[in-house]
């Protein structure tokens, strides 16, 4: 029996002295603010106070709290209340998964120190990882902490309104491991510890009848279609698999342990032969590979192909020409929460509730393997600890539905850090070589790209990747001739996926350093080389697009006197550089559809159905600001429900930047369609004012005001008696065998300048300062703009200087580097609105944009520093050192 105070509470746990402190906190004592991301004290999410001292909560066995006062995010003091205060005044909470950690660690901070200064908020906050904000809304939350509340902000479109999830957020949001039913079943996976194995099972029925285990299930228990992928024609993931595995952590089967039972699965009786595994895409075309899928020849999956104009020819003719490869290698997410649910039956309807960036693709996955009706999966998304790409391919969805379904019990199931990392997605790992031609005058001629991306054991976003990088290879520049090819190939590695950008930052890269060396060799400063070439309006792009509303020339322009100042303090060591992107938003030349419904009760609610998951970026307020201004109603109007497979329409998947736009249109034509719905009712004209007066409908219009007493309305099928449900579409064009056509309605633009110190003798870079201009058509919210920039940057800091998946060496958050608090310098954001007609009142997506022109960026800054070239991130010092000698 353990005796201590929680939150102020005496409370008598009766468990074993070893074990961790966030078991008895989440489990025993039901205090799930308390998060788990690593238990290996990595990344500092279950930080809670002990006696007034940040601990770590998975590193202190219960023994050690005997006496002591904890203090977890459900506590309610002074200093807490001053740092939600200001998290929510500041955007500091995105996902929210490391937020309880990081409002703890902040609290020991200001009882300490009042009004800290930026250094010792950042000491105080080593310990906690962020992998959405950047750090740096976090630091400037934690030292505004004393600062007075500011009033709620009014109005819809472009105004920095608070986050709408955001009180949730820093209370300790629940994901997908803090809901379990009663009762549920512990369900583990064994994997395979090699990245090409056969394998044999042994006596399973032995082994489910051990005292605790439940059930044992392997690929003979599918009853449907044992393959999954998000691009139905390429589905080939089997949600277990059937021997021979075919990457390091491929599951093989399921155990379901009872409630209390220990999950050890160290008995379980498989048999492992080790096979020969194929490891790069070399070794995988070369003559005589055995293929990894029998009707891929060549273990290619597929080949993207651009080719406009004569670029061979017009190299030739050029006056300089640049040639160079580039070479990226895989990439975590690391999102802080691993992959977790739980499912339950609900009637003959199969219930999971998890994180997930896609809840239709998942129902409708889940269903095919598991042989049921779509109508009997219903998928709730938990909220969801950061994405970036790898949750929308299903992970433990199809597992946990088996289990349910085949016991007809609740159960749940939580990744292990070390499992999450080694069975889901990486970004792709890519070889890129060509050559950019420019004329006398620095105008881009032509462009010839080849590039190889490693799609490891199985389709996943592949296709995507393979068809997406052609289409942004040549960057928003005018560039009269492009080949351009990529292709996706198989090997034994982990699979690859999306992960923000799909592709393009790994081309970016190649590009943007080309293009500087390019820029020296024409005699003009790199960034007047961009403004020189940059598409404007009525330019044509690669695919033959012809653009409007092109904003890549503000954004540059507006970088003009910062890059003018950060030349003149560059020196020896010191050095500055620049890149640029574009990003088509939405699906490349297929349909991409968002249903949103609104809807008036009788007793005067208004009801707003988004089936968009947010997963930190900001979606349910952006969309909801978007319905708000649309229909003329106060965003605090709005009751939200969703996303839920049975509750609310499909708004298609979180990924390609394209929430904002695409389900962002479809919440403006409901918003519009109900406003005109309820101007008919009292015949008045557009320009009334509405406002809600309890169960009415106020409609004000020259000075008069008539209302509509919904009570008196008849309700409709979906228990609304005023109802508005549209859909969005964007208007693309398919691409032909050469790749031309309309693969996007829009894009989004930026521009950034990275300052950074060299230490040659240790080959190590500090940053200084970043400047980002964004061109976002319409800041819909100011403040989450601001706070996706920041975010996208702190990732595109890890591409290009520290991150690199190795499977079975950087399995963790220890040997696995993203950047920390420390490692994000200064980022000065220029939010440029140059309005897209196709856009929600203009606006733009983002999301992946902010990402694209970091590395790239450094590595320029980098050359300029040191003169070295680099041709392979990330850029580790023995690297840099190499590359300077």
């Amino acid at each position: 029996m353990i005796d201590f105070t929680l939150n102020g509470v005496a409370v008598t746990v009766d468990c074993p002295p070893t074990e961790r402190l966030t078991e008895v906190l989440r489990e025993r004592l039901g205090h799930k603010g308390t998060k788990v991301g690593c238990d290996a004290g990595d990344c500092g999410a279950c930080t809670v106070l002990m006696d007034g001292r940040q601990v770590c909560a998975c590193l202190v066995p219960a023994g050690r709290v005997q006496g002591s006062a904890i203090e977890t995010v459900e506590a309610e003091t002074a200093e807490l209340s001053r740092l939600r205060a200001a998290f929510l005044r500041h955007g500091a909470a995105q996902c929210g998964i490391c937020t309880p950690g990081m409002l703890m660690a902040a609290a020991e901070l200001l009882r300490n120190t009042p009004r800290p200064t930026e250094k010792q908020a950042e000491e105080a906050l080593g310990g906690v990882l962020c992998r959405c904000t950047g750090y740096r809304r976090i630091l400037a939350a934690v030292c505004d902490a004393g600062g007075r509340a500011l009033d709620a902000p009014q109005g819809a479109v472009g105004v920095a309104l608070p986050r709408l999830d955001g009180a949730a957020k820093v209370a300790g949001d629940c994901f997908g491991a803090d809901y379990a039913p009663e009762a549920a079943l512990q369900v583990r996976a064994v994997r395979s510890p090699y990245p090409h194995a056969a394998f044999a099972l042994g006596d399973l029925m032995a082994f489910a009848a051990r005292p605790g285990v439940a059930g044992v299930f392997t690929a003979a228990d599918i009853p449907g279609r044992n393959a999954f992928g998000v691009i139905p024609p390429f589905a080939d993931q089997p949600a277990i698999a059937t021997s021979p595995a075919r990457f390091r952590g491929e599951c093989v089967a399921l155990v379901a342990f009872e409630p209390g039972a220990e999950p050890d699965l160290s008995a379980f009786p498989v048999r492992w032969t080790e096979l020969p595994a194929l490891t790069s895409p070399q070794a995988a075309e070369a003559a005589g590979a055995p293929l990894l899928h029998p009707n891929r020849v060549g273990n290619r999956l597929t080949e993207g192909r651009l080719c406009r104009g004569d670029a061979s020819t017009a190299l030739a003719a050029s006056t300089h020409v640049v040639e160079g490869g580039m070479q990226t290698g895989f990439v975590e997410h690391a999102y802080i929460e691993p992959e977790a649910g739980a499912a339950w039956m609900e009637g003959d309807v199969l219930v999971i509730r998890a994180c997930t960036q896609a809840p239709v693709m998942d129902r409708d996955d889940t269903a095919a393997i598991l042989g049921l009706a779509a109508d009997r999966v219903r998928i709730i998304p938990s909220a969801v600890g950061g994405g970036f790409g790898s949750k929308l391919d299903v992970s433990l969805q199809p597992l946990i539905g088996l289990v349910t379904l085949k016991t007809g019990r609740p159960c749940r199931m939580t990744y292990s850090r070390q499992e999450s990392m080694t069975s889901t997605t990486k970004r792709h790992p890519a070889e890129m070589r060509g050559r950019i031609g420019c004329d006398a005058e620095g105008r881009i001629t032509g462009m010839e790209f080849e590039g190889r991306f490693d799609t490891g054991a199985y389709a996943s976003w592949g296709p995507t990747v393979a068809n997406r990088v052609p289409v942004h290879v040549s960057g928003p520049y005018r560039t009269p001739a492009v080949m351009a090819r990529a292709r996706a190939v198989h090997t034994h590695g982990p699979v690859s996926g999306a992960f923000r950008g799909f592709g393009v930052p790994q081309a970016a890269l190649w590009q943007e350093t080309l293009y500087d060396r390019l820029a020296e060799k024409a005699g003009l400063d790199r960034l007047e080389f961009r403004i020189l070439n940059a598409l404007a309006d009525g330019d044509a792009t690669a695919t033959g697009q012809v653009l409007s509303s092109v904003g890549i020339g503000a954004c540059l322009r507006a970088l003009r006197p910062h890059w003018a100042r950060a030349l003149t303090e560059a020196g020896p060591g010191r050095g500055v550089g620049i890149a640029s992107c574009w990003y088509g938003c939405g699906n490349t030349a297929l349909p991409n559809p968002s249903t949103i419904r609104i809807g008036l009760t009788s007793q005067g609610a208004l009801v707003l159905h988004q089936g968009a998951t947010d997963i930190g970026q900001g979606s349910n307020t952006v969309i909801t600001q978007i319905a708000a201004e649309a229909l003329g109603l106060p965003v605090s109007a709005f009751v939200l429900v969703g996303p839920d497979t049975a509750l609310t329409p499909d708004a298609g998947k979180t990924s390609a930047s394209r929430q904002t736009f695409v389900t962002g249109r479809a919440a403006q034509a409901a918003g519009r369609a109900l406003r005109a719905a309820i101007l008919r009712h009292v015949n008045a004209g557009d320009g009334a004012v509405l406002a809600m007066d309890g169960a009415r409908v106020a409609v004000t219009e020259d000075g008069r005001t008539r209302s509509i007493d919904l009570a008196a309305l008849a309700t409709g099928p979906h228990g609304y008696v005023l109802m508005a449900e549209e859909s969005y579409d964007p208007p693309t064009a398919p691409l032909d065998v050469d790749g031309q056509g309309v693969p996007y309605a829009l894009y989004g633009y930026g521009a950034q300048m990275v300052e950074l110190e060299v230490d040659p003798a240790l080959g190590t870079v500090r940053l200084l300062k970043i400047t980002a201009a964004h061109d976002v058509g319409r800041a819909i919210n100011p403040a989450l703009v601001v706070g996706q920039i920041e975010g996208g940057i702190a990732q595109g800091i890890g591409l290009a200087l520290m991150e690199e998946y190795l499977p079975g060496r950087t399995e963790n958050l220890h040997d696995y580097l993203i950047p920390t608090i420390g490692d994000v310098p200064e980022v000065e954001s220029l939010i440029i609105e140059v309005p897209d007609p196709e856009g929600p009142f203009g606006a733009r997506g983002l999301g992946e944009h902010v990402l694209i022109p970091t590395a790239p960026a450094i590595l320029n800054a980098i050359r300029h520093a040191t003169g070295a070239t680099l041709s392979r991130v990330p850029v580790l010092p023995h690297r840099l050192r190499e590359a300077m000698a």
